[in-house]
């Protein structure tokens, strides 16, 4: 399929091969190799940089330093969201980032982050790595000319910050809330006024109030960027991203170029980076929810009929796509595999986590 017939003048920005156009090219001595990486975070931001540095340390570690990465934070070189156009047209040679944001590309590139009421991060590895998931990453950016591999896990994501509680489904009307992908537009299927930013931005914008309430992360993240100090009410259960990914994307043509060891070691740094950044993030969420907590943050879960909303929300976005074929060819895989390991995960996790915690409780 064309790649032209996907490129449409989408959110993620037009203006990337301007912007990218003082980037280096990837240098080449002596047989060793740099590769500059653009991508969507702020440097040194909790979790998702943490991901960008273990993938850059573990390309060097495998290879010797014969291929090493020079990763550029959002605006150092080119803005987060033109991080994809910078790569797709070889002014960069790679990105780091979270695949949704390139949904006005393409939404089938939501399902390698996450979409509303999808997998968690179990469910995610077993399509990805043990089903086709990684072979449709694959179909998916060759369209593009990009080679993708996911290479972060931030785990399950909560529901949001708000200024206000949010006590029924009408309370969503209007409200000016930041959220990226599918999940953004099934909010604006509700009603809800959606903005995608860049996590750079979004404190300045609640501090300002050009926003209402925001999703970003979980607990660790969200603490580290001071949302608690621009929002009292926080939900840390959300139908958005049930598991998020990050991804790397590799221009496919300096992909091709490289040699198979060099192509393997990024594949590799990849995976490592993805299990690595799940323990990170699930590590610190907890003892961060715990400070939080402690310093007067109110924790609440949404009505049953917010859920409900979200779900036809939801149902609205994805069901509106099915008429592309690669969108449907991709869902479809997700959906049966989902199926199929939530059949055994309900049986089997979740009765002994419930037992756990009664057995626990009682010793």
């Amino acid at each position: 399929m064309d790649r032209r017939s996907f490129l449409t003048k989408a959110a993620v920005g037009g203006t990337a091969a301007a912007a990218a156009s003082t980037l280096a090219a990837p240098a080449i001595a002596q047989g060793r190799v740099t590769l500059t990486m653009v991508t969507t975070w702020p440097r040194g931001l909790s979790g998702v940089w943490d991901s960008v540095e273990r993938v850059v340390n573990n390309v060097a570690d495998i290879t010797d330093g014969t291929l090493t990465i020079d990763a550029k934070a959002a605006g150092e070189l080119v803005g987060a969201f033109e991080s994809f156009d910078a790569t797709a047209s070889g002014q960069a040679d790679m990105y780091h980032g979270a695949d949704y944001y390139w949904v006005g590309q393409h939404p089938a590139w939501a399902f390698f982050t996450a979409v509303p009421f999808g997998m968690t991060v179990p469910e995610i590895m077993t399509w990805y790595y043990g089903a086709d998931g990684k072979a449709l990453h694959h179909e998916l950016g060759e369209i593009f000319g990009i080679r993708a591999f996911i290479a972060g896990q931030t785990g399950a994501q909560g529901g949001g910050w708000f200024r206000k509680q949010i006590t029924s489904a009408g309370d969503l009307q209007g409200l000016k809330f930041r959220m990226p992908g599918l999940g953004g537009q099934a909010l604006a299927a509700l009603g809800v006024s959606v903005q995608t930013l860049p996590g750079g931005e979004i404190y300045q914008a609640l501090s300002t109030g050009a926003l209402d309430g925001t999703e970003w992360i979980g607990p660790w993240s969200d603490e580290k960027l001071g949302l608690q100090e621009v929002c009292d009410h926080y939900y840390p259960a959300g139908f958005h991203e049930p598991g998020a990914a990050l991804s790397v994307g590799v221009n496919l043509e300096k992909f091709n170029s490289l040699s198979p060891s060099h192509q393997r070691a990024i594949e590799v740094a990849c995976a490592d980076a993805h299990q690595h950044n799940y323990a990170l993030f699930t590590a610190n969420n907890g003892p961060a929810l715990a400070r939080l907590l402690a310093g007067g943050v109110n924790t609440h879960a949404f009505p049953n009929d917010v859920w409900d909303a979200f779900g036809r929300g939801a149902a609205e976005v994805l069901g509106g796509y099915m008429g592309d074929p690669i969108f449907k060819k991709v869902n479809d895989s997700a959906m049966a595999s989902m199926r199929d390991t939530a059949n055994w995960l309900s049986l089997a996790d979740t009765p002994y986590v419930a037992q756990r915690t009664r057995v626990l409780s009682s010793m």
